[in-house]
């Protein structure tokens, strides 16, 4: 019975997979909406029924569906797991991932491929609960490549458009390059322990005294990390998750906001209790969390393009997660990819909001104004706005400042760098916030004349989403009261700090972090309400602006360091090596061909001559066995 209700998690969205992939174009325009958004919903069903189950009773569900591989003492069986840490990621994958399929019905309304859209979506979700309920790393890798190839046609799903297409070839290959450091960390845990069961892994690490292993555990753990900068978008494997921006918008926030780009985050903190034990590999964790946070906030504060904003806005909140796990602070970095998770998907379902009444524009530089003609919108994505600024009593305000805590009590520098990107964060959001809805419309008289609230099919989603960004906080608060760290405590025991006091140090720390994103909204509406500043064309834009805002060239350093000299290699294979290759084969050829003429003189059916030839064969084969 409870194999069969787990199983339908998985079997939910692979039905409404199925017939819109086969079915879909018979089914009209609506229905593949409504059938993969109920499939979605049907998990997201089945999910909170488990979590309910597992708040009474406390105990995580192993389901054995089969052995898979078995050679020598290496055994990998095909298991699901159900606890605290699965089923919270089930929570807000299924939860937000059906708000996103519901709105995609009426974003994508109208697009002559809507029953492959919604297959995508659906294969989407499906990998990422098999990467989120597997008992080990083969089956979480099924799940991790999973999403990545869902990502590729997603991003690419509007393929006539060129660049669209090197926008998902560049998030595959990149991320590609991640998975080989996945691979590379689970072979390596294979090798040292003889499993990569989660369960095994824990038991072998508890158990163990030996220390010679230490060394090539951390070459395992960083190399699992190397797969996670590769999905959460860390430096230097980032730049895929800025240019994913060429999907639909709820691509987006599908992404960005609650499934793929939190799995190097849920990776890690699975495996905690080997990461304990390597704290070189943390530390390196933290620094490159910190650098990624500040990094691409620097580069959002001069964005125009309003899914870019919010891209490295992902990518900041990403380097601020690591962060938490890189300091050992895993229940901290849960708590913020959930309430991430909420305002993020408004932000971008809102930017979506914004886009489908503007005909498609991005540009910031040609909205202003939206506020009367988008209300919903508006409200909904001034919550999110408040809430990514870390402004209280809004959820992204307790989840941010527990990080903040956590790096001032280990590294003051770190803590330095993660105010900085708290700082730009509040700016750029409020930024964009002005641009988009303050002041006076910028665009064109076509525009201003269809400018219009999206449907309650769009708007529905926002308006659930702006509820969860507000209240999102209340599962953990400051001083102790937090009901995520003792629901998360059977699964990260070992990296839950005992709850300390309403301090003085940590009191002065929560006014630091309000005043930190008072001071950027302070400055964003200076400088764009009061002295309604307009950020100017881009071939006006000059000294440190436009670096940043050129993403500090780093996409043309690549280019030169690493696709040209590839490009470079190919042609020497395709033009040179190739080309010997070629003449040695075929010279091989005329070479046995010429040596076939005068040997097919004899071959004129001629039985005397070929009785002669027995007969010099037999000969030489009985003077070699009698004489030789």
């Amino acid at each position: 019975m409870e194999t069969g209700l787990v199983l339908l998690l998985l079997i939910f969205p692979l039905i409404g997979f199925l017939i819109n992939l086969f079915g879909g174009k018979k089914l009209g325009k609506t229905l593949p909406g409504l059938i993969g958004t109920t499939a979605v919903a049907g998990s997201f069903v089945i999910t909170l029924i488990y979590f309910i189950k597992i708040l009474s009773t406390g105990e995580a569900l192993h389901i054995h569906l089969f052995q898979w591989v078995s050679f020598a003492e290496f055994t990998v069986n095909f298991d699901l797991l159900l606890d605290q840490l699965s089923l919270i990621w089930l929570m807000f994958v299924t939860g937000i991932g059906t708000l996103i399929h519901l709105y995609s019905i009426g974003y994508m309304k109208g697009d002559e491929h809507i029953d492959r859209f919604f297959a995508y979506l659906n294969l989407f979700i499906l990998f990422m609960i098999i990467l989120v309920t597997a008992n080990n790393l083969a089956i979480m890798f099924i799940g991790w490549e999973g999403v990545g190839l869902c990502s590729y046609l997603l991003i690419g799903f509007w393929y006539k458009n060129h660049k669209f297409n090197d926008a998902a070839k560049k998030a595959f290959i990149m991320n590609r390059i991640g998975d080989f450091g996945f691979l590379t960390g689970v072979f390596t845990l294979g090798y040292i322990f003889k499993t990569i069961d989660f369960d095994s892994l824990k038991l072998a690490v508890t158990t163990t005294s030996n220390l010679g292993v230490s060394g090539l555990l951390s070459v395992g753990t960083f190399c699992l990390f190397v797969g996670a900068m590769g999905k959460s978008a860390q430096i230097p494997l980032y730049t895929w998750l800025p240019d994913a921006m060429a999907g639909p918008t709820p691509v987006s926030a599908l992404i960005h906001a609650a499934t793929m780009v939190t799995a190097g985050i849920f990776m890690v903190t699975r495996l905690n209790f080997l990461f304990n034990l390597t704290p070189d590999v943390q530390m390196i964790i933290a620094v490159i969390g910190s650098v990624t946070a500040l990094f691409a906030a620097s580069i959002g504060m001069f964005q125009t393009d309003i899914k870019k904003v919010l891209a490295y806005s992902t990518v900041s909140q990403l380097g601020l997660m690591f962060l938490a796990v890189g300091l050992g602070a895993y229940h901290v970095a849960v708590f913020h990819v959930i309430t991430h998770a909420f305002f993020k998907a408004c932000l971008f379902l809102g930017s979506g909001s914004v886009i489908h009444a503007m005909g498609g524009e991005q540009d910031m530089r040609k909205m202003g104004g939206l506020r009367k003609a988008l209300p919903i919108t508006f409200a909904t994505f001034f919550i999110s706005t408040l809430s990514i600024s870390g402004i209280p009593p809004f959820a992204g305000f307790f989840s941010k400042d527990e990080i903040m805590i956590t790096a001032f009590e280990h590294n003051k520098v770190l803590w330095i760098l993660a105010a900085l990107a708290s700082l730009m964060t509040a700016f750029y959001m409020f930024r964009a916030l002005f641009l988009t809805f303050n002041k006076d419309f910028r665009g064109t008289e076509e525009q201003k004349h269809h400018l219009h609230e999206s449907p309650s099919v769009m708007t529905l989603p926002l308006i659930i989403l702006a509820v969860l960004a507000t209240v999102g906080g209340l599962i953990s608060l400051p001083f102790g009261y937090s009901w995520l760290n003792g629901y998360l405590s059977p699964v990260l025991s070992a990296g839950i700090p005992e709850a300390h006091g309403a301090g003085t140090l940590q009191i002065v720390l929560i006014a630091i972090s309000i005043a930190i994103a008072l001071i950027g909204l302070a400055v964003a509406y200076y400088q764009y309400i009061l002295k309604s500043v307009v950020p100017e064309e881009d071939d006006k834009i000059t000294g440190f602006a436009k670096i940043a805002y050129n993403k500090y060239y780093i996409d043309e350093i690549y280019n030169a360091a690493f696709v040209k000299p590839f490009y470079v290699l190919a042609n020497f294979f395709k033009n040179i090596v190739e080309k010997v290759m070629n003449a040695i084969v075929f010279g091989f050829g005329y070479l046995i061909g010429a040596l076939s003429i005068p040997l097919r003189a004899v071959q004129n059916g001629s039985i005397g001559v070929y009785l002669f030839f027995f007969v010099i064969g037999f000969c030489t084969i009985a003077a070699y066995l009698f004489l030789v």
